[in-house]
This record gives structure tokens, C-alpha cells and sequence, in this order.
């Protein structure tokens, strides 16, 4: 099994399911095509991301994820004030945030989308301030990371909470299941000391 991304968070969810992998980052242009729907374009990253450390009898796993709200697409900040002005249009909203997953066995690809919707808190402008500070924020989608410090600002959320980290885990049995691949096979072995 290998990971196509160079996500701690989305390495740590599979380690935590307890499954041997290989991390091979993906080199992928991650613009956003003139009038692609958030869920058309994760899914095509995640596609895309998966055919990239395609091998021969190799599974690959790939995902990606956009915060979505009030129809516009929220990347990973470039800077600093980019990560505040996301911050403040998230305070106190709903936004949804869309995971695009695919695997690919032998260039048979198969792919899904899945949709957590999240209350935010409100936020005063120190607290935007002195989360941005910490810089967890810079490498995330809308700028914070539930699993993180950025989850004190997280009220609710209705879905998977996987989505929101990046990796649905949840569909992943089902989604390998369709290129023939069993999420048990890539189990780490136990030792019997």
C-alpha cells in the first residue's frame, strides 16, 4: 500500500487503522479548473494523486480536501493574513468541507466524494490573531485543523470528522473493496512476543 500524499494527518489515520504503508507525496498542479464544482475537484485531485505512484500491484490511496463556504473554495493559505481573512469569514458559520478519496490498483481507479458540514464558533479578532500565530493554520484547507488547536473553535459538526481531517477512513474499506483489495492484507503483522 502506498499513500500518495504528504499529509502527517492523513499517514497518521492509517497508522492508527494500524495498516503497513509507504508515503510517495504526489507532484500535482492542485489549481482549480474555470467552473469545477468543489466536488468534481477533489475528487479529480485525489484521482489525479493516485495515478501518480501507480506500480504494479500496488494499491495506491489518495485523497483531498476543500472547505467550501457560501460557494466559494477555500484552499490552504499562501500567507499569513490570507489564513486571518479565512478565519474570519468561517467565525460564527457553516461551512462544508468535501473529501475527495481514490484508489487505484493496476490503473483501476475508483474514487468518491463524501461531505461533513461544520458549525464554527465566533472568534474575536485576538483569538484569529494568536491561532494564526501558533502557524498550524498554514498548511490546512479554511485554515484550521479540527484535530488540532483550531478545534476550540469547532461547535459542531454534522458527518464524519475523518472527512474533515483529510482521509474518510470509513469508506475506505468499502471504496478498496471495488479494485479487489482487502483493508485487512495490509495490516501490520503482530508479533507474538
Amino acid at each position: 500500500m502506498v499513500l500518495a500524499s504528504g499529509s502527517p494527518r492523513r499517514a497518521a489515520l492509517l497508522s492508527q487503522l494500524g495498516l503497513e504503508f509507504d508515503v510517495d507525496p504526489p507532484d500535482v498542479d492542485e489549481s482549480r479548473l474555470p467552473e469545477e464544482r468543489p466536488d468534481a475537484y477533489v475528487e479529480r485531485l485525489a484521482r489525479e494523486k493516485a495515478l501518480t505512484a501507480n506500480g504494479p500491484e500496488t494499491l495506491v490511496v489518495a485523497a483531498d480536501t476543500a472547505v467550501v463556504h457560501e460557494g466559494h473554495v477555500m484552499g490552504k493559505p499562501g500567507h499569513p493574513e490570507e489564513a486571518r481573512s479565512m478565519l474570519r469569514r468561517l467565525a460564527g458559520q457553516v461551512h462544508e468541507v468535501v473529501t475527495g478519496l481514490a484508489v487505484v490498483v493496476d490503473d483501476d481507479v475508483h474514487s468518491l466524494v463524501d461531505v461533513t458540514t461544520v458549525r464554527m464558533l465566533p472568534m474575536t479578532e485576538d483569538e484569529i490573531n494568536e491561532y494564526v500565530e501558533t502557524g498550524e493554520p498554514m498548511d490546512k484547507a479554511g485554515s484550521y485543523a479540527l484535530q488540532g488547536r483550531g478545534g476550540v473553535f469547532v461547535e459542531s459538526i454534522s458527518g464524519s470528522p475523518f472527512t474533515v481531517v483529510g482521509l474518510p477512513i470509513h469508506l475506505l474499506p468499502r471504496l478498496m473493496l471495488r479494485v479487489g483489495a482487502d483493508l485487512h492484507r495490509f495490516e501490520r503483522r503482530r508479533s507474538n512476543l
